[in-house]
């Protein structure tokens, strides 16, 4: 869903609109049908209370599934920098021209990892895919003849640490693909809706209280901002910075 890629220029606007609307919407029911009835008011009461609780829970499960995420992207990139450098330093045992065909080609590999981390522009990311596949064709390839013509624990210690560097991108590509499900956001934003409609049914004086009504959508969409700007790796402000595959480049020259 493209309102989810882009929090801060479409998801929160938006979403302030929506429920802000859903808010004034309550305001104008109230305003033409009062309830005075202290029995009514009561039940409406507590069915407001729950509502907006069970909101405050949704959204703070939703969060921590966010977060979740994130922290599991940053882990992956620390387990992708310590597989390279690892692997840099065991292509000491392979052959000497081997040796350096590795080191080289892990230079390069470790500078599209950085790319794809910092890009944010789709064609350059399948750009750096392509790049990436082909990458590590050559690097499987790098150890691959060397340990197919010395079968011995010290190859395959070598031809186990490329299987590490090549595993970890697989696994980190599919940690940035795994993102709340749309399920999950159409749930939350019908219940903010609701939530908000019935905070301005609510009201007693929805005139007086106009601008009061815009607190709680504002409070919500910058939730709903969050949520989705953790949850959107290549699109949010708050982003993943590959400290660990930046200290790293260095120490490969």
């Amino acid at each position: 869903m493209i309102v989810l890629d882009y929090p801060l220029l479409l998801l929160l606007p938006l979403s302030f609109a929506v429920m802000a609307a859903s808010a004034w919407l309550g305001g104008w029911y109230a305003a033409r049908r009062p309830t005075d009835a202290v029995d009514t008011r009561d039940d409406f009461n507590i069915i407001l209370a729950a509502t907006l609780t069970l909101l405050g829970l949704i959204i703070g499960f939703t969060f921590s599934m966010a977060l979740t995420r994130y922290d599991q992207r940053k882990n992956l990139e620390e387990e992708e920098a310590n597989a390279i450098g690892t692997e840099y330093l065991r292509a000491d045992f392979l052959p000497a021209a081997a040796a350096a065909k590795t080191r080289s080609l892990l230079r390069d590999y470790a500078n599209e990892r950085i790319r794809f981390y910092g890009t944010r522009d789709e064609a350059t990311l399948r750009e750096i895919g392509e790049r990436t596949a082909n990458l590590q064709a050559e690097l499987w390839a790098a150890v691959r003849e060397p340990a197919m013509s010395q079968r011995d624990p010290v190859s395959a210690l070598v031809v186990s640490g490329m299987n590490d560097v090549l595993n970890s991108q697989g696994y980190t590509q599919a940690a940035w693909w795994n993102r709340i499900p749309l399920a999950a956001w159409i749930l939350m934003i019908a219940m903010a809706i609701c939530a908000n409609f019935m905070v301005g049914r609510n009201a007693k004086n929805p005139k007086v209280e106009r601008k009061l009504l815009l607190v709680l959508p504002f409070v919500v969409a910058i939730a709903f901002f969050l949520i989705a700007d953790i949850d959107a790796p290549h699109a949010g402000v708050i982003r993943i910075v590959p400290q660990n595959l930046n200290a790293l480049v260095p120490s490969l020259r």
